[in-house]
């Protein structure tokens, strides 16, 4: 699917990104991180049916995490929502099984491909593995740089959209890819979306938390475009 047509997955539905991203934000705001129903449907106006649906797409992209609430007086507990982040306590069983199934496409892709060869160690190429799968999943066709650690959206498909809207797309968009990098386990991480010259740029800096200060400042310095790994199915 090219860049600038119809976005899938997670980010597909506007509604779907409010409700992603005030699970992300519950995380500071309220204990534990959970929301209910009831919370979303007065945070956004939506009716439950319309959040139950939503939600129930999330869950089963491995993108939101259900709990039965835990209650200590007489009522039927609640189900709670929180974001899939990756991180201990928040991890979903569907998204680490996409990881583990894109590593193992990846290596296959690689064996297919002698010769290629990439400075990330393991761990690294296949948090990458897992994060092209993710990108290919909601619509993205992503460019890697493994020396410049960005990956490359551009035409981004919510150019046309309206600007207002522009900042939240963009924090639920990292915050997802900081939980697929998570779930897949390694040093890199989801830093930033950089400062575009076109609405239609996007362009997304990774980091490597294990690198020395020097090799952090090699890879935003690097001039080549790419290396030769291979991530994903393309």
């Amino acid at each position: 699917m090219s860049n600038g047509g119809s976005v899938c997955g997670p980010i597909s539905s506007y509604s779907r990104v409010r409700i992603l991203h005030l699970l992300f934000e519950a995380r500071h705001t309220h204990p534990e991180g959970q929301l209910s129903i009831g919370d979303l449907c007065e945070a956004t106006g939506l009716h439950a049916n319309t959040v139950r649906e939503h939600l129930q797409r999330l869950i089963e992209g491995g993108y939101v995490i259900p709990t039965i609430e835990h209650r200590t007086t007489r009522g039927r507990p609640r189900t709670l929502y929180s974001a899939a982040t990756g991180d201990p306590g928040a991890s979903s069983p569907v998204a680490r099984d996409k990881a583990k199934a894109a590593a193992r496409r990846g290596d296959l892709l690689r064996s297919m491909l002698p010769g290629t060869a990439t400075d990330l160690g393991r761990e690294a190429t296949y948090q990458l593995d897992a994060l092209v799968e993710h990108l290919e999943e909601s619509g993205f066709e992503p460019i890697v740089d493994d020396e410049r650690l960005t990956v490359d959206l551009s035409p981004c498909p919510h150019a046309a959209g309206r600007p207002e809207n522009r900042p939240m797309l963009c924090q639920v968009h990292l915050g997802l890819m900081q939980g697929v990098l998570n779930e897949a386990g390694g040093p890199l991480a989801a830093e930033r979306v950089r400062d575009a010259v076109l609405p239609s740029d996007c362009t997304v800096q990774l980091r490597d938390t294990s690198a020395r200060p020097s090799e952090q400042l090699r890879h935003r310095t690097a001039q080549s475009h790419r290396t030769g790994v291979v991530h994903g199915m393309a």
